[in-house]
């Protein structure tokens, strides 16, 4: 990391561009004039008397009443634990008031239909590890290669299936099987009606019989070797039951051992 990205970081925690500038100048010089730090942090000399003054309120910097004035930076530690403090009580300012909003919306009774899409396959690997990993009582994972299956998803696969959660894994591919054949946790097996010659699906995940993923496959500018992902997905909502229903009897019934 060189200044430009400390600078960018400070700014990135609540501090603007000159407050960075001069708060690193001040680790630089240890202490040092208006004059001093203007020189080290490129910053006008007008603006450093405002930004110290700023970063003082903020506790991060100290101001001794001489003449000149001499500015010096708080040490390291208590300046990152004033910055976490602040961005914790401002996370936690906005969002309480987020989420009085979001209380607030909608009418009593009212169930809301949505279907979310995703594009790109690292966004649909998220999503699919996530909704896995909130599965409660069963999910169905399944995928058409290995390379769909990340390690994120091999582990939340099995973080369910630890906890008593019943797993499994439905592929056309055995070496997305394969993956699985040392998990006595986790159930693997072929698809009951398999689309051998269906290069575009993708993945899916199924759980509690209202959770559903499903994505495809695309070429990128019609070069195969740089495939996209799209997905879509629902949960908790009346289109996830039926859809859930009518995959996971196509695809994995349960009476028949997948």
């Amino acid at each position: 990391m060189d200044e430009g990205d400390a600078v960018s970081s400070l700014e990135r925690l609540g501090l603007t561009t000159y407050e960075a500038k001069v708060f690193i100048a001040l680790q630089k010089l240890g202490s040092g004039t208006a004059r001093e730090v203007s020189r080290v942090a490129d910053v006008p000399r007008s603006q450093v008397y405002s930004v110290t003054e700023s970063l003082e309120d903020r506790g991060l910097v100290e101001v001794q009443q001489s003449s000149p004035m001499q500015y010096r930076p708080v040490s390291i530690e208590e300046a990152r634990r004033t910055l976490r403090e602040r961005f914790e009580t401002e996370s936690d300012r906005a969002f309480g008031y987020v989420e009085g909003v979001r209380n607030e919306r909608g009418g009593e009774g009212e169930e809301q239909e949505a279907i979310w899409t995703l594009s790109g396959r690292d966004h649909v690997a998220d999503r699919s590890a996530e909704l896995v990993r909130n599965a409660e009582g069963n999910v169905v994972f399944a995928a058409r290669f290995p390379d769909l299956v990340t390690d994120d998803i091999v582990e939340a696969l099995l973080e369910v299936a630890d906890r008593g959660v019943d797993v499994r894994v439905v592929s056309v591919s055995d070496d997305v099987r394969a993956l699985f054949d040392d998990e006595p946790d986790v159930e693997t097996g072929l698809p009951v009606h398999p689309a051998v010659d269906d290069e575009r699906t993708g993945r899916a995940v199924f759980a509690d019989g209202d959770v559903v993923l499903m994505s495809v496959l695309g070429d990128r500018e019609g070069l195969p070797e740089l495939s996209t992902e799209t997905a879509f997905w629902t949960a908790h909502t009346n289109f996830a039951t039926v859809l859930y229903q009518l995959a996971v009897n196509t695809l994995a019934p349960r009476d028949r051992t997948v």
